[in-house]
């Protein structure tokens, strides 16, 4: 133990010797605190980038970066801007240098899309989804083989407090994500798992399995199909229905019934999740439906022509199946007053009122943003398995 010591000390000494007879200097870098949240949540970023010409904050739902988002550079080469009062929430953000977005290289969280990666900056203030001093679930990377895509494929499952310590059955919640998201969007940027952790400390919920898998097949960019078709399906409603279904079945100990589950998503999970909820309405009690609907519904929208109608005709037994309908505990909509896809959920309330499906719809303030969806989940979730 003291010849270890001896050596540590005498590699230091070594280290620290070569290093200042090589003129060795910190940078503005090496001290820099890339950002910073002050307490009337003005937020200050900052990148080291001496040999830049021109750096923006670039991010999703940070408001209004187009005007806002112009760094400044400062004389050690630091670039820096304060966004004024940023509304309690996880953002997503990245550096525009000189035309290349790059991650922020002294922040060390994530959060994933479908084809890129974000920095991950949390601005603490709402305790619903705040890390507070309660039992905390595990939130898994999980790794499954796709036989209906031919493909392994990963989703990420969030078990409640004392899981792995007890043999009990737990209900599942179905969480999908939207387009340019993917698996871990929700448990990292929507902070699922501790929305659901807070409400299981309050006695809100009951403890649940909530399950977060990846809404794509495959790369998506705007004018792409959302996902590869299976049989003239959509991939990832046969993925689900094949695949992702039966292996929470069998890997986890849920009960199996129907009263005991439920599916939401938000954007393309949204109708995704109606693509998979109706056709199997003996399988759902609780259907949540986040800034979306039937996509296409409005007649000239870009999903394609006669939308409505197809929808409409393809799921029609189910439809006008009111049996099926005795079980089913809540349908439940919310959207955003400024949200581009508002007109698309009143129209797919209409259409399942026309079929005596009794839905509830809530129009929130803001857009088509993480900040309602987080606000979705806890609501949603404390409507759940009563």
């Amino acid at each position: 133990m003291k010849n270890r010591l001896v050596l540590t000390v005498a590699v230091v000494l070594f280290i620290s010797s070569f290093l200042f007879s090589q003129n060795f200097k910190l940078s503005p870098n090496d001290t820099l605190t890339s950002v910073v949240i002050h307490p009337d949540h003005s937020v200050t970023f900052e990148i080291y980038a001496p040999n830049a010409e021109k750096v923006w904050l670039g991010g999703s739902d940070i408001p209004d970066l187009f005007h806002k988002g112009k760094m400044t550079k400062l004389d050690d080469g630091v670039w820096r801007v304060t966004i004024d009062s940023i509304e309690p929430g996880a953002y997503r953000y990245n550096f525009n240098v000189d035309g290349v977005s790059v991650l922020d290289p002294r922040n060390p969280n994530v959060s994933e899309s479908n084809m890129n990666a974000w920095s991950l900056v949390y601005i603490p203030g709402k305790a619903y989804m705040d890390t507070q001093n309660v039992p905390h679930g595990a939130v898994s990377s999980v790794t499954y083989y796709s036989n209906s895509l031919k493909k392994f494929r990963r989703m990420h499952v969030y078990t409640p407090p004392g899981y792995d310590k007890n043999n009990k059955s737990y209900p599942v919640l179905y969480l999908l994500n939207g387009a340019f998201d993917c698996d871990d969007s929700w448990p990292t940027v929507g902070r699922a798992g501790f929305i659901i952790d807070n409400l299981i400390a309050e006695k809100k919920v009951v403890p649940m399995i909530v399950v977060m898998p990846d809404g794509h097949t495959g790369p998506f960019r705007f004018g792409m199909p959302f996902n590869a078709t299976v049989d003239n399906q959509d991939g990832f409603v046969v993925d689900f229905n094949n695949d992702i279904k039966p292996y929470i079945d069998d890997h986890y100990r849920i009960i199996n019934k129907r009263e005991d589950c439920a599916i939401a998503g938000l954007s393309m999970g949204g109708s995704q999740t109606l693509n998979i909820a109706i056709p199997h309405l003996n399988e759902f009690a609780y259907i949540g439906v986040f800034s979306s609907g039937v996509l296409g519904i409005i007649s000239g929208s870009s999903f394609g022509k006669n939308v409505r109608s197809t929808w409409e005709k393809k799921n029609k037994k189910y439809l006008e199946n009111d049996e099926l309908k005795k079980g089913l505990k809540e349908v439940w909509f919310a959207t955003g007053k400024d949200d581009f896809l508002l007109k698309t959920s009143l129209a797919t309330v209409d259409l399942l009122k026309k079929y005596n499906f009794n839905v509830s719809f809530k129009e929130s303030a803001g857009a088509h943003t993480w900040n309602n969806w987080r606000d979705y989940l806890h609501e949603f979730a404390q409507l759940l398995f009563k």
